[in-house]
């Protein structure tokens, strides 16, 4: 494998610390980047920076991409740790490592998750990245029923069209999945990240000084509503 070029791994380099720079500007700034800013903090020329991140919604797409990359890693080693059986304790693992992430990393967090960055439209790369947790999660469903584990609801539960709509996401994820599993399993996700918003953004932080437990009891009664069965 011929090795990259000087002029390429300068090029990388300077990449990583616009990028470093960039985080530090989240942490204090949120999501309102500039990139003659960054080029400030730099000690670079405006116009210097405009050779790697031709806009500000280029840098703001790849800091968006590793944050979604790297809750993504860590929420499919934390899956990847537990035994496959082990249904209800894959689950809180993966949602342990969501929070756990979301807390270290605050400011990435709310770049992912919080307030839409006016002006900025995502764009279709970052779709997949994005997609990393929640298809763990109904993964585990899916392991849960293949192996005889879960019992899927019944899928008259569901309003008509949103059994068509779920049945299209399935399509997509696990062809043949139960759409009222696959709608529990979205709301455990949509619950996960609620509780973590709530805390991270200090909604119940005052009340609920006891967050390790209040986050897993939590999490429990969405494994509850999902049917994932209790350690014998």
């Amino acid at each position: 494998m011929v090795a990259p070029s000087l002029r390429a791994r300068v090029r990388a380099g300077m990449i990583e610390e616009i990028k470093a720079v960039a985080r530090r500007h989240l942490a204090t700034d949120g999501a309102n980047l500039s990139l003659r800013a960054v080029a400030r903090d730099m000690g670079m020329v405006s116009s210097a920076i405009y050779r790697y991140f031709p806009s500000r919604d280029d840098l703001l797409t790849a800091l968006i991409l590793e944050a979604y990359d790297a809750l993504g890693d860590a929420v499919e080693a934390a899956d990847a740790a537990v035994g496959r059986d082990d249904l209800r304790g894959r689950w809180h693992a993966v949602c342990r490592a969501a929070r756990a992430w979301a807390l270290a990393h605050p400011a990435e967090y709310a770049l992912i998750y919080g307030s839409p960055v006016p002006g900025y439209a995502a764009p279709d790369d970052t779709v997949g990245p994005a997609a990393r947790p929640p298809v763990v999660l109904v993964g585990i469903l899916h392991d849960g029923v293949t192996s005889g584990r879960l019992t899927p609801p019944p899928d008259d539960e569901l309003p008509g069209p949103l059994r068509r709509d779920l049945a299209e996401i399935a399509a997509g994820l696990y062809p043949g999945m139960s759409e009222a599993l696959l709608a529990r399993g979205m709301a455990g996700w949509t619950q996960l990240f609620g509780l973590i918003s709530f805390e991270l953004f200090g909604r119940i932080n005052r009340m609920l000084p006891h967050r390790d437990e209040y986050f897993d009891h939590q999490t429990g009664l969405m494994a509850d509503l999902i049917g994932l069965p209790r350690p014998s």
